[in-house]
């Protein structure tokens, strides 16, 4: 094979391989929103059990300053949960885990801050996702492959080559 033939080869390659990386990490992308939404599914069916909304629990300076009466008798900061409220945190709730079938019962405070912390993670990594295909759609629009014309690195190599004595 001669020189030019090898180059065109190479890039070839480079492409397929920066593409298939692309596809993958779309992929990637899908099933992690299909995960993040039945995690915000589960949260909203415990928020309606609950009787709250995300704004509805007041802030802790509101609980502050509403039970400021007798500061002797009780914290000044009352922790008060966004998502339990006025509900009894140490209510079991069924819950299957991630990634299993195995379904335990757990204390319903416990299971909204797990599927608060899951859902703070794929959101994290969904971010990064966006950003790797992003990067990827990038390169590879660069190199003239999504565009619906012929690369000119590609066009150079085809001429090239059309111009060689066989």
């Amino acid at each position: 094979m001669d020189e030019n033939m090898k180059q065109l080869q190479q890039r070839l390659i480079e492409l397929e391989t920066e593409a298939e990386h692309l596809l993958l990490a779309r992929h990637q992308l899908v099933e992690n929103d299909k995960v993040r939404n039945g995690n915000r599914e589960a949260l909203t069916a415990l928020r309606k059990r609950a009787r709250t909304t995300k704004t509805s629990v007041p802030s802790p300076f509101e609980s502050m300053m509403k039970n400021i009466g007798n500061p002797a008798s009780r914290p000044l900061v009352k922790e008060v949960c966004a998502t339990c409220g006025k509900h009894d945190s140490n209510e079991q709730t069924w819950m299957m885990f991630p990634g299993t079938d195995v379904f335990a019962k757990i204390p319903f405070h416990a299971a909204h801050t797990i599927l608060e912390t899951d859902q703070a993670r794929l959101d994290h990594e969904a971010q990064k996702l966006q950003s790797y295909v992003k990067e990827k759609s990038f390169f590879i629009s660069e190199k003239g492959v999504l565009a619906d014309k012929i690369s000119p690195g590609v066009l150079r190599s085809l001429v090239a080559l059309k111009d060689k004595p066989w």
